[in-house]
């Protein structure tokens, strides 16, 4: 008889996945992926009605757990006070391939992404203290702001979102639960002026975040469209920048931001250097000079969501957590 099914909600996945943690195991992931130590076709999205979308991501860490990440997306969740993205990983053991744990996807496709920029801040960002701008005032908005200071001493944070009111709340919920002085600014260029790591976290439909916004040596997470058609940030943007991927075949099929640029003309394929876990693995040059523009365009991959995963099963073991089902 096969050993039961562990389910992992939403409740424990938050206990058990931490920042720190979830930063070394998607560096890892990421630096496996980019070594060719991975398996995973392109993720499948399924559009549906009311711009909501429905994904599919199977994926295997050679030697280790393989499954996938079943997930919807509906961006009008925010304002109901729901998560935008809901489902399940579900991991399964390499040994006998069993289906062994099924854990929350809104909590881990949270935590994880978070994680991933702050990851990739950490590699492509300028060291020292810095400035933070955060464009949207959503759950990524807010995992962002928890993961960055990880990695970066944070000197202050601005937010930027459509609600000046919905900043005002983000900003004051910055200052009173992460200690962080932070601010709401009214539009997104005096938002991002000062800002040397930048994070646009909305689901804008079109470019929001310019160039001439932008002051040379910063370093941009780009997180909010994860599919070709949404863009947050503008071709002459994309053109002048270091330009990283987490999936380099992701991106290049995927990334709205660097679509949009090669269909106006201004980048090839070429100006995607390369991934993020060659970086990692250091085998590729993050930034190259101090007044460098970089950008890590993230759409998100399997191998985070495996990881993390893996992790929480792991640590829900050996703390008595979550729940068997038969199976």
């Amino acid at each position: 008889m096969s050993a039961p099914l562990m389910i992992v909600g939403a409740a424990d996945t938050e206990r058990l996945l931490g920042y720190e943690d979830c930063i070394r195991l998607v560096r890892e992931a990421m630096a496996a992926l980019s070594r060719g130590e991975t398996r995973q076709p392109l993720r499948n999205i399924v559009d549906l009605n009311g711009g909501n979308a429905f994904g599919v991501m199977p994926g295997a860490m050679l030697g280790g757990t393989f499954g996938a990440k079943i997930v919807s997306v509906y961006p009008g969740n925010f304002a109901l006070g729901k998560h935008s993205h809901q489902g399940i990983v579900v991991l399964f053991e390499p040994e006998g391939g069993a289906p062994v744990a099924i854990i929350d996807g809104s909590i881990v496709t949270a935590i994880r992404t978070a994680a991933a920029s702050a990851a990739a801040t950490d590699a492509l960002a300028r060291p020292g203290p810095s400035r933070l701008a955060i464009l949207g005032y959503g759950e990524q908005a807010w995992r962002h702001a928890a993961a960055v200071r990880y990695v970066r001493p944070i000197t202050g944070l601005t937010v930027w979102g459509r609600s000046v009111e919905q900043a005002e709340r983000f900003a004051l919920r910055v200052r009173e639960e992460l200690g962080l002085d932070a601010e709401a600014a009214p539009d997104v260029a005096s938002a991002v002026r000062d800002a040397d790591i930048i994070c646009t976290t909305t689901a804008a439909a079109e470019p929001i975040l310019v160039l001439a916004d932008v002051k040379p040596g910063t370093h941009i997470n780009v997180v909010g469209s994860s599919r070709a058609g949404p863009a947050e940030i503008a071709n002459d943007l994309v053109a002048a920048s270091r330009f990283i991927a987490d999936y380099r075949p992701g991106v290049l099929a995927q990334g709205s931001e660097f679509l949009n640029a090669k269909a106006a003309g201004v980048v090839d394929d070429a100006h995607v250097v390369g991934e993020i876990g060659e970086v990692f693995g250091g085998t590729l040059a993050g930034r190259s000079r101090d007044d460098e523009i970089t950008i890590y365009k993230s759409l998100g991959h399997i191998v985070q969501d495996l990881a993390a995963g893996w992790h929480v099963f792991e640590e829900a073991k050996k703390l008595g957590l979550g729940t068997a089902a038969p199976f």
